[in-house]
């Protein structure tokens, strides 16, 4: 069985509350979280966040630098539950997509693949062009899961961080992990035939 630690990578896509939520959340279920953040993720957490590097870094069991590629995380020995890239920019989905390891989280991306572990992407962007379509595709052959974070507007969000959270929520849940984020789908709410 694998131990209860997940690899967290942070790109450069618009969306950094996305990762630093999730790092919150994990940090709550007492799950090991194995951080990585690319450069231009903190270039997108200066101008959308008023977070600092030191934040971010202290809700992680371990932080690894994205250009340390003998990284724990880089090796297919190292045991986790899978990994999770809130948010995935199209550079770090194109680099998956074509296994081209050229930083840690993609090199962590592509070792959870061989070892057919969940990798769930967070793939924000839009509107998409055909590459990045033909990239989400490829990913999703090879056993990935593109999830955008798209709101849920059944779950009537009353807050942004209502709206993230229930994103993580949903994504969480394709782990088995509960954080207790989601407002589920109840039969009540299903419109009625007349």
């Amino acid at each position: 069985m694998n131990p209860r630690r997940l690899v967290v990578g942070i790109s450069g896509a618009s969306g950094f509350v996305y990762g630093v939520r999730l790092l919150q959340l994990l940090r709550e279920l007492s799950i090991e979280t194995h951080l990585i953040v690319s450069r231009s993720a903190l270039l997108t957490m200066s101008h959308e966040t008023d977070y600092k590097y030191a934040d971010i870094s202290a809700l992680a069991s371990v932080t690894h630098r994205c250009d340390d590629m003998a990284a724990s995380v880089s090796s297919g020995s190292f045991r986790s539950l899978g990994m999770i890239v809130a948010p995935c920019s199209m550079k770090t989905l194109a680099e998956i997509a074509n296994g081209m390891s050229s930083s840690l989280i993609s090199r962590a991306a592509d070792v959870t693949l061989k070892e057919r572990r969940p990798l769930v992407l967070l793939a924000r962007e839009t509107p998409y062009t055909l590459a990045h379509l033909r990239n989400m595709t490829a990913v999703t052959e090879m056993g990935a899961i593109v999830a955008p974070p798209v709101p849920a507007f059944y779950a009537r969000p009353a807050s942004l961080d209502a709206m993230v959270d229930h994103t993580l929520g949903r994504v969480l849940d394709l782990f088995g992990l509960e954080a207790g984020t989601v407002r589920r789908w109840k039969d009540e709410h299903e419109p009625q035939c007349v």
